[in-house]
This record gives structure tokens, sequence and C-alpha cells, in this order.
């Protein structure tokens, strides 16, 4: 009995220090890649780190700093961002843009960017079906306050403001880690 013992002993020894070996190092590099691709979608890009890589939002990136809302738009959100293309303030009146930028206008400013932006994720699909389960229109309640409505024309999503002027998303799902952008050929305003 005593020799039954001892080598049930030793054979739980041996098992326990079996199981408890490393692995090698076949399974350490591939739990190495695993961990880098959780790290690479961790890292994935925001809404304004990629509008801050793209020359063609130049001007949208300075007024979203003028505004301080660098820290609102890269928090975890989700948001759906309508952003003008430098073009876009090209067709703001003489002056505006440099006004708007100022110090003393960080408030307006403010107000006209965050009625860009839509609390959520909406991809262009998204936006498509809610406007035609919604007899050709879609209002949709900004982050500023107040609403902006889109709807269809010759197959392009157009935002009208509440002011009753339009503009047509050119660009969709440009997607980021905190939403998705949609760019868009003017600067909507709100009342």
């Amino acid at each position: 009995m005593k020799f039954t013992l001892k080598t049930i002993s030793f054979l739980l020894t041996v098992m326990v220090a079996f199981s408890c070996t490393p692995p090698n190092k076949k399974e350490e590099k591939k739990a190495t890649e695993e961990k880098v691709e959780v790290v690479k979608e961790v890292k994935k890009e925001t809404i304004v780190t990629i509008a801050s890589s793209n020359e063609n939002f130049s001007t949208l990136t300075a007024a979203v700093t003028a505004a301080d809302l660098v820290a609102t738009l890269n928090s975890d959100g989700p948001f759906t961002v309508f952003a003008p293309v430098n073009s876009a303030f090209d067709k703001l009146p003489e002056g505006t843009l440099s006004s708007l930028l100022e110090t003393e206008n960080k408030e307006t400013l403010s107000a006209i960017l965050t009625y860009h932006v839509v609390s959520g994720k909406f991809l262009a699909a998204d936006v498509i079906k809610a406007i035609n389960d919604n007899e050709g229109k879609f209002v949709i309640k900004t982050v500023q306050g107040n609403n902006i409505t889109a709807s269809l024309n010759e197959g392009n999503v157009v935002l009208t403001d509440e002011k009753g002027g339009t503009s047509t998303v050119i660009i969709t799902d440009v997607d980021a880690s905190n939403g998705v952008i949609h760019a868009i050929d003017s600067v909507v305003m709100p009342n």
C-alpha cells in the first residue's frame, strides 16, 4: 500500500509540473501576435485624428480646435459627424469664417460645429433607410440641440438646416473608433 501511495504522489507531482510548463515558442509567438491585433483595434483613429490627417478637412480641424471641441470629439461617442470639406467653408459669405474663429465668437462657432454632430453612429445605409421609412424625410436631433432634416435628391442624401440651407453628402462612412464621418459640401447653420 505504501508503494502505491508514493507512486500516486510522484505521478501527481509530475502531472502538476508538466501542466505548469510554459508554452513552446510557437504558442508564445501566436499569443503575442494576437495581443498585437487587439492593440491595433484599440488604437483605431478617432474622428478628430482622421479629420486632422486629411487636408480636405483642415479648415474644419482649425475650427474644432478654436471652439475647444477636440476633447469632446475624441471622447467615446459614438458620434456621426457631417463634416464640411474646405470648399464648404469657402461658400460662406466673405469674412464669416475669420470672424467665427475669433475668441469672442467661440460660443457661436461651437454651436455651428455641434449642429453638424449627431449622437450615435448612423452609417449611410441607416440614414437612407430612415429617410425611406419616414415618408422621404428623416429629422435628426443634433448635439447642438436643434434639428436637421435628411432627404434624398437624385440618390444623394441632402441635409436641410433650420434656415432652409442645404448640403449634399459627398463622401460616406469614414469609420472612426468613436463614430463615423460623412463629408458634406456646404456648412449647415442652426436657427
